[in-house]
């Protein structure tokens, strides 16, 4: 795949991640994943464009409250990427058990 396929599938997890973001997304998470995109529009340097990907996907991998680079939020930055992870993963599972449980 390109570096500029990379870049957009990037993007496109990163919204999808932050539609579910607690400060809610458009008026918080939305702004910020573009300005930090926009940062990087005018990398050239194959390198510097690589090493911006995986920090996206390293973001991407449960890290991605270090996106928005809130001072206090980084103290606590594993607590709640634990707390969203866990958040996710109990609306998959509801979503699951809705779909697949035997009925009452």
């Amino acid at each position: 795949m390109s570096q500029r396929g990379k870049v957009i599938a990037l993007y496109k997890q990163l919204v999808y991640l932050g539609r579910e973001y607690p400060l809610g997304y458009e008026e918080f998470f939305r702004p910020r994943l573009k300005a930090a995109f926009l940062k990087k529009r005018d990398l050239k340097d194959t390198e510097e464009i690589d090493k911006a990907i995986r920090m996206g996907e390293y973001i991407v991998k449960g890290n991605f409250l270090l996106l928005l680079s809130i001072p206090t939020w980084l103290r606590v930055a594993n607590e709640q990427r634990l707390e969203l992870e866990a958040m996710y993963f109990l609306r998959k599972y509801r979503a699951m058990k809705q779909r697949y449980a035997p009925p009452e």
